[in-house]
């Protein structure tokens, strides 16, 4: 069953794929508070009320989401550079899947990537909607009379953003004299990706069958029937580029899909067909035991010149993802980009559970 938290999330979902970064010069106007929170990481409870006289950046995002995770950089930079001449980041955490609300797994998240500026569980997405937000990630700059001056969604803009957060400081009574503008700049996109020519990236792939079938990124019929049991699937091998493939037994639930049966000789697989030169999949366990997933791309196992950060070589040369906690794995990281790959994924484990792919084509990163 989805639940309406879901359901909204799905759109709003759709929505923020279309966004890779755009700022608005917005008319200002007062910034709604931050309601509705679980609990609160690194931080009392703040309000925007009671943070009046400094400058306040509320970023929304949620733990899972690449998007989110390429902006981290920047904000460690301004918080180290700025906290002491008055910003205040808030990372308000709305999440986009349901191991997303679990308050250990947030904690542990802000833990792994070094996030220490406070953080706000918006699991019913109060404080989303106060701001009529749609994306992630997001940021309002608020200034010190609690006005909102600039937004910014997606990725990117990282020297604009910074400017706008500096003038606000001054006009709040900050003296930056000592803390010189250093563009950060934006991620550099790999230069094959410009060589390959006409080329483009994966579009970001979900496995639930609520987005699954409005996206199309799956077009098999029988994983549309029965949707929350086990369903014996057949691909054809006639694999289009940015669609999931599913061979063998499987479970197909709102926000994921899931194998269903143990197996001894990873005989059911996962198959789809990319663009890029990085690749992540959200990847979890239903039973919360750890499993390996075996990755294999055009048939051949990865090597330590394209395997992605979290997968590992074994001695006899297999490629395998050991996945032990609900969050975005890193697959592959290829030298250059590369087109039309096919990649096949597979586990004995019948809680190996996938719930979204993501991909790009940067020098560095996911």
């Amino acid at each position: 069953m989805v639940s309406t938290t879901f359901a909204s999330s799905a759109k709003l979902t759709l929505a923020s794929l279309a966004v890779i970064s755009m700022a608005i010069a917005c008319t200002s106007f007062q910034a709604p508070e931050i309601k509705g929170i679980k609990a609160w990481i690194n931080n009392e409870p703040l309000t925007i009320e009671k943070l009046r006289g400094n400058v306040v950046l509320v970023d929304f995002w949620t733990y899972s989401c690449v998007n989110c995770i390429r902006t981290f950089p920047a904000l460690k930079q301004w918080h180290a550079k700025y906290a002491d001449d008055g910003l205040v980041i808030i990372g308000v955490h709305s999440p986009e899947f349901e191991f997303e609300k679990d308050y250990d797994n947030v904690l542990k998240a802000t833990q792994d990537n070094g996030i220490t500026w406070p953080v706000a569980q918006d699991n019913d997405f109060e404080t989303w909607d106060n701001y009529s937000n749609r994306f992630w990630p997001a940021k309002y700059l608020i200034d010190k009379d609690g006005l909102v001056q600039y937004t910014h969604f997606g990725e990117g803009a990282y020297d604009e953003t910074e400017k706008q957060i500096r003038d606000l400081l001054i006009d709040a009574g900050a003296s930056l004299s000592d803390t010189p503008l250093v563009p950060i700049g934006n991620q550099q996109v790999d230069q094959s990706f410009f060589d390959a020519g006409r080329a483009s990236v994966t579009r970001e792939l979900y496995a639930g069958f609520v987005l699954a079938e409005l996206g199309e990124y799956v077009r098999q019929e029988d994983f549309f029937k029965n949707t929350g049991s086990v369903v014996e699937m057949k691909s054809g091998g006639d694999f289009k580029p940015g669609v999931i493939y599913f061979d063998g037994q499987w479970v197909a639930w709102p926000e994921h899909t899931s194998h269903g049966r143990d197996t001894t000789g990873y005989e059911d697989a996962l198959s789809l067909i990319y663009s890029a030169r990085s690749l992540n999949v959200v990847l979890s366990s239903d039973s919360g035991e750890p499993y390996n997933v075996r990755i294999k791309v055009n048939g051949e196992f990865l090597t330590e010149e394209n395997k992605g950060a979290d997968v590992t070589i074994s001695a006899n040369g297999e490629s395998l993802l050991n996945v032990i906690e609900p969050r975005m794995y890193s697959v592959i990281e290829d030298q250059a980009y590369t087109k039309d790959n096919l990649l096949t994924m597979s586990s004995n484990s019948d809680d190996f559970s996938v719930f979204a792919f993501t991909f790009g084509a940067y020098e560095k990163g996911p």
